[in-house]
């Protein structure tokens, strides 16, 4: 039965600070169920979210507004991004982290706009999802939140769209940081480390700390070599220990030239025990005079940045259960869920 009879204090609290970004009144309610709805709603899709609600009109009313009615999802986004200064505890810092990854989220459907093919290395097989870049923010009080985001096209839309890959789409997240002043060192995975997004990060004078492949090639005494073969001819003498948690690693740090990479940078390799040959994790960094103990409290924030709002979204949240077929429909979905 129908249990919702009035909104959540921090849905109403939710309402005061955003109501004004709708132009009516019933805008301003569809707001507040839907955001109920990804908070509470067993079933977090349209029809769903409606049907708990003891008095609400049609579903169709709640569907209209999501994918058809004017109002700025970016108006939002700053918005909510603004609010989150007023706190200590998620405001900006020169000791936060902005972590860059992507995530792959189901759909049921092939027919919703952008979704695809996606091969989910997780679960080793391909499923039909949409492919989102997003960035986040990791304060150093540990709280984190997304900041923005981007969607791949599907491949068979790419010619018609002139779609854009991972590259760019990460590219244009960090422009976005940038313009938007926000202060800290960018992290992410191997799938962002490539010369074009370190250049363009040298070229912003802004810090970095990005995971390498151990197949990615490096110049090592005067020729390229891929970096697990540097890792087999490192002396066991030259690892030095660094704990991290509970757990003891060895490392190699010097500075190397990475091909099409047009400034200098520092990597970093891993070992579990020191007597392997076999390296475990390889890092790089472009501040040079940065201790390998900064190095690995930054890059770690790209669990807590991007994992955990991966996981908290998509079972909490509903981040993937939104079935409106329309791109903006799901547009405003994404922007509905950081929200919430």
């Amino acid at each position: 039965m129908p249990a919702i009879v009035d909104f959540p204090t921090v849905v109403k609290e939710a309402l005061a600070l955003f109501g004004d970004l709708f132009d009516t009144e019933p805008a301003r309610r569809h707001f507040a169920e839907y955001l109920t709805g990804l908070m509470v709603a067993e079933n977090k899709t349209v029809s769903g979210i409606n049907r708990e609600f003891a008095l609400t009109p049609d579903q169709a009313c709640l569907n209209r507004w999501l994918t058809e009615v004017q109002w700025d999802v970016t108006a939002l986004n700053d918005r909510r991004l603004a609010w989150l200064q007023q706190a200590p505890r998620t405001r900006y810092s020169v000791r936060g982290v902005i972590a860059i990854d992507n995530t792959l989220v189901d759909h049921e459907g092939k027919l919703i706009d952008d979704v695809g093919w996606c091969w989910d290395q997780a679960d080793e097989r391909h499923v039909i999802a949409h492919d989102y870049m997003i960035s986040h923010y990791v304060c150093p009080s540990g709280a984190h939140y997304p900041i923005e985001w981007r969607r791949l096209k599907k491949r068979e839309t790419w010619a018609a769209k002139a779609c854009k890959d991972h590259t760019p789409l990460c590219i244009e997240l960090i422009d976005d940081v940038l313009t938007r002043g926000i202060p800290g060192d960018f992290t992410f995975d191997s799938y962002c480390t490539s010369a074009k997004v370190l250049n363009h990060l040298q070229s912003k004078q802004a810090a970095y700390v990005g995971d390498l492949k151990l197949n990615r090639k490096v110049v090592h005494t005067g020729r390229e070599q891929k970096l697990q073969d540097v890792a087999r001819q490192i002396p066991w003498g030259a690892k030095k220990p660094v704990r991290m948690g509970q757990r003891r690693y060895w490392y190699f740090s010097k500075q190397r030239r990475i091909p099409d990479v047009a400034h200098p940078v520092r990597g970093v390799l891993f070992w579990r025990e020191r007597d392997e040959q076999e390296a475990s994790n390889a890092l790089v960094r472009n501040r040079l005079g940065w201790e390998v103990i900064r190095m690995i409290l930054v890059y770690r924030h790209r669990w807590t940045g991007t994992e955990t709002f991966h996981r908290d979204g998509k079972q909490q949240l509903g981040l993937g259960d939104c079935q409106v077929r329309s791109g903006e429909g799901q547009t405003r979905h994404v922007y509905r869920v950081s929200a919430a």
